[in-house]
This record gives C-alpha cells, structure tokens and sequence, in this order.
C-alpha cells in the first residue's frame, strides 16, 4: 500500500470558516492528500481562497437545505467524478486541523485490517481552557481507543463501502455521523478509534446560548437518529425523558398535591445526579473544579436535549423539513 493521493481522498466541509479553513486545508496539502472542499453559502471569500489553493469546490444549492451529511455526500460524488475513486476518504470538518502523520497511520491501519470500515482517532480542541464549552468539547473528544459502536464525522472511511451503503442520510441533521456508523456495522465492517491524534479541533464557543443551541441540536439528534435506529441513543433518550420532563412534571404534580416537599425531593434527586456524574468525571482524570462545573452543565443538559428532541418529532409530526440547527 502507498499512501499516495489516488489511495485516499479528503472531503472538507465548512461555511465562513475563514483562518480555520485555511488551517485545515494546508494540513492535508501537507500529507499529499486529493482533496475536495463543499462550502455552505460562504461569504468570507473561503471559496476564493480554496480554488486559488488548486482545491477541487464544490458549491452547495442554498435552495435545499445545508446539512453536514449533504455536504459530505457531494464531496464524495466529486471524488468519484473527477479523477479515480480513493480507496479511503477521509473526512473532517473545516474548522478541524488534521494532525500530521495521521493519514498514513490510518491508511496503514485499516489496509491491514479489512474487517474494518471506518478508523478514528483523537480530537482536541485547539484551546480547551478558553471557556469551560471548549474544556467539554475537548472532554467530551478523548474516548477509549478500540472497537467502538460509532464516531464523529472526522473519520477515514472505505470508500467503496461509503459508496454501497448510500453515504449519509442527507434528511439528518445532527449525529448523522452515528446514523452511518449503524449502518456500517449492519454492513459486517467494524469501526476503531486508534490510539493517537487525529485532528485539532476549534470549537472557538464562549457563550452559554451557543452551547444550549449546540445541546438542543444534540437532542434532536437523539430523537432523530433513534426513529430510524431504535437501539442507538436509547440510554441517552430515557435521561432526557426522565431529568428533562418526568421529574419536572412530577415536581410541579407533588406541589399542588403534597406542598413544597415534593419540589425538595425532585431537587435532591437532581443534586445526586450532579454529584454522581462529578465523581464519575473525577474518576476518568478530570480535574475537579472542572469536573464540578462540567457535570452541572451535564445535568443542565437534559432540558435543552428535550427541546431538540420535541422539536424533532414535532416537525415529523408536521411532515416537516428537518432543517438544520446551527449554534454560531
């Protein structure tokens, strides 16, 4: 195997990623990989910019709506249409810096291993103490290495595998990435997260409202993802059905009915919860006061998830378009 440009391709999608694209656009030229850049109706002249790199752009119709399976998928079409079709794509998002040395691990790893469909590593965040959103967005990247049952959208994928299964599901607007990874595995290929950097992420979030839009977004994905695979995201449902809407609601039944012991017993429920995921993040090697804050942002959670979630089967309910939601 060589790790030349016909063996693997990159697909990069963005919009109005300005500096972080150009970023993530020198380090694949730097690793020698055949890449494609999608935009999302860019007005920071990022497509200007990318053509006179010699990058292959393509330019989403912003008739039908943006969505990162959307773009991705046309990024691979490109691939396919403008030369010979890669054996392995890698994907990452434009404000995402591929770490060097990481295409020709993953390409040799996964040549190697053809039981294998997809192979991830390590996202980190570019400056995960600028805010305690970006210290959970670096949290929230470092999972055990190994067999795994899904991953993010930074990913190296056998193409031809991409291509039989349909690549992403374009009407899913948030953990498509998941959503493909099921369908993956259904296939007979398994997905492995290698034990090694992947890519330098800038999540660049400061503001509580970005990271509740970012959370809202997570749990339409819950609801969306889990119509079409049931299985998947079930933990994750029943948490935010429980913390999210069941103890308010009980909270709010207890007071008319029993008086304020009731709203005290459903608080003392949600401080243990607090208390037992700061242990549990303790535990996993994270610092404690931030380990404190993050696990009260954990528990705030449920609340913005339950809106996504709503959100998703009202639109279904409506025969909606499953439009995005975007947090920046």
């Amino acid at each position: 195997m060589t790790s030349s440009a016909t063996v693997a391709g990159a697909v990069v999608i963005g919009r109005n990623e300005g500096e972080r694209l150009k970023r993530c656009l020198a380090s694949l030229m730097d690793q020698g990989v055949r890449t494609v850049y999608v935009d999302s109706g860019s007005t920071d002249g990022s497509v200007v910019y990318a053509r006179g790199l010699g990058v292959e752009v393509v330019e989403l119709d912003t008739a039908t709506p943006f969505t990162a399976a959307r773009g991705r998928n046309a990024g691979f079409a490109a691939l396919a249409a403008s030369g010979p079709l890669p054996e392995y794509v890698q994907f990452i998002d434009g404000d995402c810096v591929v770490v060097p040395g990481w295409i020709a691990a993953a390409l040799a790893h996964i040549d190697a291993h053809p039981d294998l469909g997809i192979v991830t590593g390590w996202r980190s965040e570019t400056d995960r103490n600028r805010s305690i959103y970006n210290a959970m967005c670096d949290f929230e990247w470092h999972r055990p290495a190994g067999p795994i049952k899904a991953c993010g959208g930074d990913m190296m994928v056998r193409a031809q595998r991409f291509a039989e299964l349909g690549g992403f599901n374009p009407r899913v607007i948030a953990a498509e990435d998941d959503e493909f990874c099921v369908r993956m595995r259904r296939s007979g290929l398994g997905i492995e997260r290698l034990p090694m950097a992947m890519t330098r992420h800038d999540a660049n979030m400061t503001r509580f409202s970005e990271w509740w839009r970012r959370t809202v977004r997570s749990g339409h994905g819950f609801a969306q993802v889990g119509h079409l695979h049931p299985d998947h995201f079930r933990p994750e449902r029943r948490r935010v059905w429980l913390y999210g809407l069941v103890l308010p609601l009980v909270a709010l039944m207890g007071l008319a009915l029993v008086g304020k012991v009731a709203v005290l017993a459903v608080a003392a429920l949600y401080v243990m919860s607090w208390l037992r995921t700061t242990l549990s993040l303790i535990r996993m090697d994270q610092a404690p006061k931030e380990a404190i804050l993050h696990a009260f942002f954990l528990t705030l959670s449920k609340f913005p998830n339950l809106i996504g979630m709503l959100t998703y089967y009202w639109r279904r309910w409506r025969e909606k378009d499953m439009s995005i939601i975007e947090y920046k």
